[in-house]
């Protein structure tokens, strides 16, 4: 929950199942009132932000957790698309991927990510890395409305 006590709508985008529920995990053992939003590719991600099909209702997400490997569009794609769209680019994009590259660090800072993340490959890390991301921007930082 934010201080002006709204659940905040998180945009998980990420092809891993076994990702999406430690997420979850995380979201939930850190009882706050935040709800989590996930979809699996590049292009079902384009959709739900731009609310079109399936998607027409979907909330606007206060904040999106991007893998970088992801079918059918590139998490690179997505992000590049997100921050040069002006309806789009004040959403706050966190990268959480298992790639260390530096080119990948670099090209998603280039592309205005707001933070990268290497995804720890140990499961009470990773459990820990995804509520601090959750606690930084819910209590730390103050998002757009």
């Amino acid at each position: 929950m934010s201080d002006t006590g709204r659940a905040i709508e998180v945009l998980l985008v990420e092809d891993d199942p076994g990702d999406v529920l430690l997420t979850r995990e995380a979201f939930e053992d850190n009882k706050v009132g935040n709800n989590l939003n996930v979809v699996s590719d590049g292009e079902e991600a384009m959709a739900y932000l731009r609310r079109e099909g399936a998607y027409a209702d979907a909330p606007r997400p206060d904040l999106i957790l991007l893998d970088l490997n992801l079918p059918r569009k590139d998490g690179r794609e997505v992000l590049g698309e997100v921050k040069a769209d002006p309806q789009l680019r004040s959403i706050p994009v966190v990268v959480l991927t298992t790639s260390e590259a530096d080119e990948d660090i670099l090209r998603s800072y280039h592309l205005h990510a707001n933070a990268y993340v290497t995804k720890p490959v140990d499961f009470e890390r990773f459990i820990e890395v995804v509520r601090q991301i959750d606690d930084f921007f819910v209590t730390v930082v103050k998002l757009p409305r």
